[in-house]
């Protein structure tokens, strides 16, 4: 370790790019997140991204604008459409729940 540090040309902000994604602070129930961390474990992707992809798909399905482009865009090259079929039907399952779950009168499944 260095006894002195030069940061004269330093600057503050993100390591990660931010090309396309805008950082927010959202709250959501917890059963929401648990859902998506589940999702994303069994799947090797980040809860973030299980819930990106899951608002994605929800929000531009009603829009009928859902491309090639726009449901793939951050996966791993090389994936089979086999993989990605599988990994839709889950988030679709996950939204289900989602919906459910935000249902005014909605219990917890037993």
């Amino acid at each position: 370790m260095k006894d002195e540090y030069d940061f004269s040309h330093a600057r503050r902000g993100a390591i990660a790019s931010a090309k396309g994604k805008t950082r927010i602070t959202i709250m959501l129930d917890d059963v929401v997140i648990e859902a998506a961390r589940a999702l994303a474990e069994s799947e090797g992707y980040g809860y973030q991204t299980a819930i990106n992809h899951t608002l994605r798909r929800a929000l531009l399905a009603d829009q009928s604008k859902v491309t090639a482009s726009d449901t793939t865009g951050h996966l791993k090259s090389g994936i089979k459409s086999s993989e990605l079929k599988s990994l839709e039907k889950k988030l679709s399952e996950a939204l289900r729940e989602i919906q459910r779950v935000m249902e005014p009168d909605a219990r917890p499944q037993t």
